[in-house]
C-alpha cells in the first residue's frame, strides 16, 4: 500500500470516520480505522451501532488494506502541515509523511475486523443547510441520560414531502418540521436515533448540498438508517423503544404572548442566572409593556432587571431554569421570539418571529416546563 494526498482532504475524512470510532469496544478492532486503498482511498470505522466511510482522491502507487489506531490517526492527521501526505506500508508498520514531519503507525488485525453493514436504499434527499439547522434545534432537549434511551434520542417522523423532528428529556419538548424531497412522494415511515449520531452526521454534512436519507423498510432485521453527503457515508442503528407520544402537549391556544428581542432577552438572563444554579429558577414577570426577571431570595444573591417587549394578555408570573430557557432562545433562529402561555403553572412555548410585528413561525416549537419557586 502507498499513496499521497493532500492534507485537507485526509482531515476531512478523518475527521468524519473518528466520530464513530468505538470508546469502550467489545473487540481491538474496534479501536481502528480501516484504509483500504483502491481505486481511491475509503476510510472507514465503526463501534456497530453506528459506521461511517469517506472516500477521497489520492496518488496510487499501491494498492492494499490495513487497520491503524483511529484515535492516534486522527491526531497525527490533525497535526501535520499543509502539504501532501504519503502513506507507505512496510511489514506491520505504517509511514506518515508530510515534508519533514514523519511518523510510524502500528498496525492491527484486520482480520478481526467486522463487516460494516451497507446503506438501505435511499429514501429521499434535503438541504444539508436546513437539515443541520434542524436537527441543532431539536437536539437540545434530547436527554443526557442512558438509562433512559428513547429520551436520548430524535424522534424522525416522515408523512410525505415533511419530516417531523422531536425531542425531549421531560423537563422541554423541542419540534421542528422540515420539507424534503421523497423519493415515494406517499411515504410514511418513522424513525428513533441518537442525538448525538444525528447531530454529528449533521454538523459533517452541512458543507454540503444536499444530504441524502435512507432508511430500512421496517420489516428490516438491521433497522438503519443512513446519511451520505457527497463521499461521505454513515449508518446507524435505530433505537430500540417507543418514544412517548409529544403532539398532544403542544398547546393550540393561549392566554397570552409575549415578543422580544432574542439578543436583548439573552442578555439580561445571562445577567440574573449569575446567582442562579440547577436548582435556583429564574422568575419571570410579564405585565403591560415589560418583563421583570429576578433570581435570588433571602440572604442568598439576587440579581432582577427590567426589559422593554411587546405583551398581550394578562399578567402573568412563571419560573424558567435558565439554562434550558437560553437554549430555546438560541434555537429559535431569528431576531425575536414570541411565547405563548398558558398558565403560570404550564407549560410555555417558544417560537421564531423574523420581524417584530411579523407572523410567528410554526415550524418550530420549543415548549418549555415551569420550575416551582417560593413566593
Amino acid at each position: 500500500m502507498k499513496f499521497t494526498v493532500e492534507a485537507n482532504a485526509l482531515v476531512d475524512s478523518v475527521n468524519w470516520v473518528s466520530r464513530s470510532l468505538s470508546t469502550r469496544p467489545i473487540m481491538t478492532a474496534l479501536l481502528g480505522i480501516v484504509i483500504d486503498v483502491n481505486q481511491d482511498v475509503t476510510l472507514s470505522a465503526s463501534d456497530l451501532e453506528t459506521s461511517a466511510k469517506s472516500t477521497f482522491k489520492a496518488e496510487i502507487k499501491e494498492t492494499g488494506k490495513v487497520l491503524v489506531p483511529g484515535r492516534l490517526l486522527a491526531e497525527i492527521a490533525r497535526s501535520l502541515p499543509n502539504k501532501p501526505v504519503t502513506f507507505v506500508l512496510d511489514n506491520n508498520r505504517v509511514l506518515v509523511t508530510a515534508a519533514s514531519s514523519k511518523f510510524t503507525l502500528p498496525t492491527l488485525p484486520i482480520n478481526e475486523y467486522p463487516n460494516l453493514p451497507t446503506m438501505p436504499e435511499t429514501t429521499g434527499a434535503i438541504s444539508s443547510d436546513v437539515f443541520a439547522t434542524a436537527v441543532n434545534q431539536v437536539a437540545i432537549a434530547a436527554g443526557k441520560d442512558d438509562s433512559l434511551p428513547t429520551l436520548t434520542g430524535i424522534h424522525v417522523d416522515i408523512d410525505k414531502e415533511t419530516i417531523t423532528l422531536a425531542a425531549t428529556d421531560r423537563y422541554r419538548l423541542a419540534v421542528r418540521e422540515i420539507q424534503w424531497s421523497p423519493n415515494n412522494p406517499e411515504i410514511t415511515t418513522s424513525a428513533l436515533l441518537r442525538a448525538r449520531t444525528l447531530a454529528d452526521a449533521a454538523k459533517s454534512v452541512a458543507g454540503a448540498k444536499d444530504v441524502t436519507l435512507a432508511i430500512a423498510p421496517s420489516t428490516s432485521h438491521d433497522r438503519l438508517v443512513g446519511f451520505a453527503a457527497q463521499t461521505k457515508t454513515m449508518t446507524s442503528r435505530m433505537l430500540d423503544g417507543t418514544f412517548p407520544p409529544y403532539r398532544h402537549l403542544l398547546p393550540t391556544e393561549s392566554i397570552a404572548n409575549a415578543t422580544i428581542e432574542v439578543s436583548a432577552f439573552l442578555d439580561s438572563v445571562r445577567r440574573v442566572a449569575l446567582v442562579t444554579d440547577k436548582t435556583v429558577p429564574l422568575r419571570l414577570r410579564f405585565s403591560g409593556s415589560s418583563l421583570h426577571l429576578e433570581a435570588g431570595a433571602g440572604e442568598e444573591a439576587q440579581a432582577n432587571e427590567e426589559l422593554a417587549i411587546d405583551y398581550i394578555g394578562d399578567a402573568i408570573e412563571i419560573a424558567f431554569n435558565p439554562t434550558f430557557l437560553m437554549d430555546g432562545l438560541h434555537a429559535v433562529n431569528t431576531p425575536y421570539v414570541n411565547i405563548a402561555f398558558t398558565g403560570s403553572n404550564k407549560p410555555a412555548v417558544l417560537s421564531g418571529k423574523t420581524e417584530r410585528d411579523g407572523a410567528i413561525s410554526d415550524n418550530y416549537r420549543y415548549l418549555l416546563m415551569p420550575m416551582r419557586y417560593a413566593s
